[in-house]
């Protein structure tokens, strides 16, 4: 157990090695710093890894990360103390790990537990053993129905998101992937603006030919009706005849043939 004489004389030490490293940066010495706060990154790592899925030893890990991000950042002239200045960068890197390797689906807080108990059990098991346990095995071992832990397999299997390149299908000479299978909206649209696009054109083709012109310089061109009467060499009024007898004849002709044939 620390007294309080050598916890007085591990933050003098600390704060030595700090002022050090601000002065002159040394690996040395921000090795020294690293060892000697090991066990504020041990105290956090515990604390979030009862709050996910994740091993404690990899948050850890992480959480080393953050520790020496602080001796970096940190200004002994300031009058903080290190721990207070240290803690949200060690907890800071920890959660964006986990952010970072978050998914989709949340999976409850019980399965979480489960699962983490079921793989020490599935080691335990197949080195007592050599061999893989069953289901009912391992249901037995955690003290739940079978029901239940193969929910928790699923719910694992389905935690992280599948890659599109991910093969569903195996025919003779290729292999289907899952990105293959799935609909491209975009380009759907894109097919029914040009299937849209050919119909009109067709369309268009059947009227003559200075409605057609008048009804593309007003609604393609954007010209107005005294210009395309001038450059038709008709009134602006008979252009408005021919573009509402054109639309007029767009309508039925763009109609479903069901709809124009007669009952």
């Amino acid at each position: 157990m620390v007294t309080a004489t050598q916890s007085a004389d591990l933050r003098s030490r600390g704060m030595e090695l700090l002022m050090a490293y601000k002065q002159s940066p040394s690996v040395k010495v921000r090795n020294q710093l690293v060892r000697l706060n090991a066990g504020l990154v041990r105290k956090i790592a515990h604390r979030v890894s009862y709050q996910c899925s994740e091993p404690y030893e990899d948050l850890e890990q992480i959480g080393h990360i953050g520790l020496i991000r602080a001796i970096e950042r940190f200004d002994p002239s300031q009058g903080c103390a290190f721990s207070s200045f240290a803690v949200p960068y060690i907890r800071g890197e920890m959660l964006h790990y986990l952010r970072d390797r978050s998914t989709t689906v949340k999976i409850p807080r019980r399965w979480q537990d489960l699962q983490k108990e079921g793989y020490k059990c599935h080691s335990e098991f197949v080195r007592q053993f050599g061999r893989q346990p069953s289901d009912f095995e391992m249901a037995d071992a955690l003290d739940v129905s079978v029901e239940e832990w193969r929910e928790v397999k699923l719910a694992s299997r389905n935690r992280m998101p599948l890659s599109l390149d991910a093969t569903v299908c195996q025919q003779a000479d290729s292999a289907i992937t899952l990105g293959e299978t799935l609909t491209d909206t975009h380009y759907q649209a894109l097919q029914g603006l040009e299937e849209d696009r050919q119909q009109l054109q067709r369309a268009m083709a059947q009227l003559e030919d200075k409605t057609r012109a008048a009804i593309e310089f007003v609604f393609f061109k954007g010209m107005s009706r005294k210009e395309v009467a001038e450059r038709i060499g008709v009134s602006p009024m008979t252009v408005t005849r021919r573009i509402q007898r054109g639309v007029d004849q767009l309508v039925t002709l763009l109609q479903p043939q069901a709809l124009r044939t007669d009952p």
